[in-house]
């Protein structure tokens, strides 16, 4: 009953068997071999038109050198304040953006708020030299708390983002959960809706170690390159990191992954609505799940087997979270099973 993290989930059997088969032999290195090649091209196929594909190790590094490849002397980017690249990466974006800052905005449901983005983002004035100027507008997808921008809100970011000339990137580590719960394709939910660039993450859904920086705009490739090779992201055999997506895209196991996660954790609320010891904090639209619960009971469901992790309480939230309770997070994954789900919901029942 392994809750803790997507990112606790091993490599799925095809991925592992890809890099077993391109395990032998020679390819040319730094990404200029067949197979690099063979997977960018799928990646613009996914994404319906010709795009720039660099792959790197982390998600951090993915999130990080696409902030510091639009940003400028002074530069603010925009994110949820709650997100993961604001509270997760250690100051990573901060520390290679040379000083330039992340700034939080506030949101329900770990979502910006269009209205406080504009409002942020009116406060910087570009010419006035003293407090910084905006740069980026930075969204999660599926969010840190396991919600989703409806391809609606995307378009509202977005069109505050582009009014202000301010690139448009998303940070993809659950890119695939969040497609397939909205039933939309790449296309539609990123370049359509006026996203600029794309932090495309395989790690949590069934690779072992494949994350990608995706850019819409093939004028700012070369840039990039030189942006990943000083940051230590240019793998000399980055065919292994191709062959993991290779496997991942073939007969669309990405979806499959995703939608089995999603599936695990819809059934996993569903236990959690039937129950009297914990409830819901809010309606999971991805693969993770919160849930409020007396603190006495972690214990005793950890030592039945069960792992996940305490939450802190999010500053939007309104709910009622008595003194001796406290907010759980469950992630569910490709690996998840109906009988992991289902034992954890007895122990509640």
């Amino acid at each position: 009953m392994i809750f803790s993290s997507d990112n606790w989930a091993g490599a799925h059997p095809k991925i592992a068997a890809a890099l077993s088969t391109h395990a032998s032999g020679f390819e040319p290195a730094y990404g200029s071999g067949d197979l690099d090649r063979q997977v960018t091209e799928k990646f613009s196929e996914i994404f319906e038109r010709e795009v720039a594909v660099f792959f790197v190790g982390t998600g951090t590094a993915a999130n990080a050198l696409s902030l510091v490849s639009v940003d400028k002397p002074g530069g603010l980017s925009f994110c949820h304040r709650e997100s993961h690249v604001m509270e997760d990466e250690c100051g990573a974006p901060e520390y290679f953006m040379g000083g330039s800052r992340l700034h939080g905005v506030d949101g329900a449901l770990g979502r910006i708020d269009p209205k406080n983005l504009e409002r942020a983002i009116g406060r910087f004035v570009p010419e006035f030299v003293h407090t910084g100027r905006p740069a980026a507008v930075s969204i999660t997808q599926a969010t840190e708390i396991g919600t989703l921008y409806s391809l609606d809100d995307i378009d509202r970011i977005s069109s505050i983002a582009k009014a202000h000339r301010l690139p448009l990137h998303m940070d993809g580590a659950r890119f695939a959960n969040a497609l397939v719960a909205l039933g939309t394709t790449a296309a539609e939910m990123t370049w359509k809706r006026g996203v600029d660039m794309v932090s495309f993450g395989g790690t949590k859904n069934g690779c072992w170690c494949a994350e990608a920086v995706i850019l819409f705009d093939l004028d700012r490739a070369n840039e990039f390159a030189f942006i990943r090779k000083r940051a230590a992201q240019l793998f000399s055999k980055s065919r292994f990191i191709a062959a993991q997506f290779e496997a991942y895209f073939e007969d669309g196991l990405w979806l499959e992954n995703a939608t089995h996660a999603n599936s695990m954790a819809a059934r996993l609320a569903q236990s959690m609505r039937a129950s009297n010891s914990l409830r819901l904090a809010w309606e999971p639209q991805a693969n993770e799940v919160f849930a409020i619960m007396q603190a006495d009971r972690i214990p005793e469901l950890q030592a039945k087997g069960a792992r996940f992790y305490d939450w802190p309480t999010p500053h939007w939230f309104a709910g009622d979270i008595g003194s001796d309770e406290k907010l759980c997070r469950f992630v569910t994954s490709y690996a998840t099973t109906t009988a992991d789900v289902d034992d954890f919901g007895s122990l509640i029942a």
